[in-house]
């Protein structure tokens, strides 16, 4: 004895449920491992980077360093872990940020590996050991006077199941503007 459920969808969401005798049982529907992969990816949420720096409200300066990084949580950079199951196969994939290129709004691009180095004011002048940039011109001709900022992470994402395993990728981006002016010395 089998259950069997029937469902049509309709607009009062009618569904039948009925035992039937069956001399064998019912074909399990077979789901490859890498679609199950791609559900539990789906049912992640993953996001753009969470820019930590530069600041939307900060004001930078042609020819200083600016550092620049984010902040880590399982939806902004990882890891981050899902399974999925269909057929008696279960599926685990585990998300994590390979990379983030920025794109400076200035014409330059920055692949950093990895999330950055938050900066201490003990750094002074001093070059972000993982992830910065140095502007050359002011932002003023740019619109609004501002850059626009472009963060986009590469998700790796690793899954094993059903005897099998893989490797996806995801591409997720934020923006922000920064406004970079210039200081001038006065005699």
């Amino acid at each position: 004895m089998y259950e069997q459920t029937c469902g049509w969808g309709g607009l009062d969401g009618d569904t039948i449920v009925r035992m039937v005798w069956l001399a064998e049982p019912p074909e399990q529907e077979t789901i490859a491992p890498a679609v199950l992969a791609q559900r539990a990816v789906d049912s992640m949420t993953l996001l753009g980077p969470d820019i930590a720096s530069p600041r939307v409200t900060g004001r930078y300066t042609v020819g200083v360093p600016m550092w620049m990084w984010v902040n880590q949580s399982a939806t902004t950079y990882g890891p981050n872990t899902a399974s999925a199951s269909a057929g008696g196969v279960t599926v685990t994939a585990t998300a994590k940020v390979s990379k983030i290129v920025w794109q400076m709004g200035d014409g330059s691009a920055v692949t950093c590996i990895g999330p950055g180095t938050p900066y201490k004011g003990s750094s002074g002048m001093a070059e972000s050991p993982t992830c910065g940039h140095r502007y050359s011109k002011t932002s003023a001709d740019a619109p609004g006077g501002r850059y626009s900022v472009t963060a986009t992470s590469t998700w790796t994402i690793d899954w094993q199941g059903g005897g099998q395993s893989g490797q996806l990728e995801e591409i997720r981006q934020s923006d922000m503007q920064v406004t970079v002016g210039e200081l001038q010395v006065v005699r």
